[in-house]
């Protein structure tokens, strides 16, 4: 393990945004650890609405080349566009789309399905404004990523035009939490707990099944969406999630491509300023993404 990266989990382990407890004190302070997160100083941002949902959208390439529709972490209850600005910038950049980042409604006070639609309902947006969906792909982080691909299967069952692709950084998308990663890496992950978990998804369900195919896209059908690209760390209690995700899509007919990472933690990718695996896995990402449009022919 480098220097670096055992600087950053150590720092971890001092403390962090205690998930289990009070979701409201938990938002307040990962939105505090959030902007303590440099952010590339050439990137600019500008608040914009998609079906009626708040979106920080950023520039990083042409409007033409497409977009990038990312959605963030936070257990469904914390985080923010602005708070993952820099993680979704760059990944849209490394794509060669513009970005626009969903400020989804969170929970508690907007439980499920709030997030799918708003997910969805920005991607509507898109689409009636005349963006081709073939030059769309999503990307989510953690929470994220589970309401991306949840978000996916929304629209392929309104028979919606899909994106070209799926980016989809450390996936949350069993919020029943039964992978058994939950207590065999919970000594190797310094962020997540499966406590933490466990509390927000009550949050974020309030009295839906864990099971519901659109909370927890693991237990859904699968087949028919775009490739997806599913990246995790081997140092996380979310790798099963992630592991179950590609055999689930994989055995639907879903292109996937899973990557796991040794020795990396949870979202590493948002850590590209001091990681260099940061950087190689947002650049990887990009570039799947952007041969994903290719092959749609646009």
């Amino acid at each position: 393990m480098n220097d670096l990266l055992q600087q950053l989990i150590a720092g971890m382990r001092q403390g962090g945004p205690d998930f289990s407890g009070d979701p409201l004190k938990a938002r307040a302070d990962f939105e505090d650890l959030l902007a303590s997160m440099p952010v590339s100083e050439d990137l600019t941002f500008s608040e914009i609405e998609l079906g009626g949902v708040r979106t920080l959208h950023s520039p990083t390439s042409p409007a033409n080349k497409g977009a990038l529709l990312y959605f963030h972490g936070g257990a469904f209850a914390a985080g923010s566009a602005r708070g993952y600005r820099g993680l979704a910038a760059d990944l849209g950049r490394a794509a060669g789309v513009q970005t626009f980042s969903v400020d989804y409604r969170l929970a508690p006070e907007e439980p499920f399905p709030a997030a799918v639609e708003d997910a969805t309902a920005a991607y509507r947006a898109l689409l009636d404004q005349g963006v081709d969906h073939r030059r769309i792909v999503f990307g989510g982080d953690s929470a994220g990523g589970g309401l991306a691909v949840s978000a996916l299967v929304k629209l392929r069952d309104d028979q919606v035009p899909l994106p070209a692709a799926a980016v989809l950084l450390s996936p949350w998308v069993d919020l029943a939490c039964a992978s058994v990663t939950m207590t065999s890496k919970a000594d190797a992950d310094p962020s997540l707990t499966a406590a933490g978990l466990q509390a927000m998804a009550r949050v974020y369900l309030a009295g839906t099944d864990a099971t519901h195919p659109l909370a927890s896209p693991v237990h859904a059908d699968l087949s028919g969406l775009p490739p997806l690209m599913i990246q995790v760390g081997s140092a996380e209690i979310l790798l099963g999630d992630a592991v179950k995700l590609a055999e689930r899509a994989g055995t639907a007919g879903t292109s996937v491509r899973l990557d796991i990472w040794p020795e990396m933690i949870h979202v590493w990718q948002a850590f590209a300023f001091l990681l260099d695996e940061g950087r190689v896995a947002i650049e990887e990402a990009g570039q799947f993404l952007r041969r994903s449009v290719k092959a749609r022919g646009k």
